[in-house]
């Protein structure tokens, strides 16, 4: 099974980065989310759902990154838009 990682930039409307796993990780997620922006072109918020995919590694890099993460509410799969 693969699993698609897709970060939008919701301004623009377009997809600013993207992969493919078999076996993703949150270390593989946080790195992502640093391939996607490289500094300084990081957006100040980071729109999420609550995925376990999003571990303590990659909370520790969005941090790092001065991301502020707004977190979908539970069992709201229409939010993941």
């Amino acid at each position: 099974m693969l699993t698609v990682l897709v970060i939008l930039s919701h301004r623009r409307r377009q997809v600013v980065h993207f992969k493919i796993t078999e076996h993703p990780t949150a270390h593989w997620t946080g790195q992502q989310v640093l391939e996607a922006f490289p500094y300084p072109s990081a957006p100040r918020y980071l729109i999420r759902d609550r995925d376990n995919i999003y571990g303590s590694q990659f909370r520790k890099r969005v941090k790092s990154m001065d991301l502020e993460e707004i977190l979908t509410a539970p069992r709201s799969p229409w939010q993941n838009a």
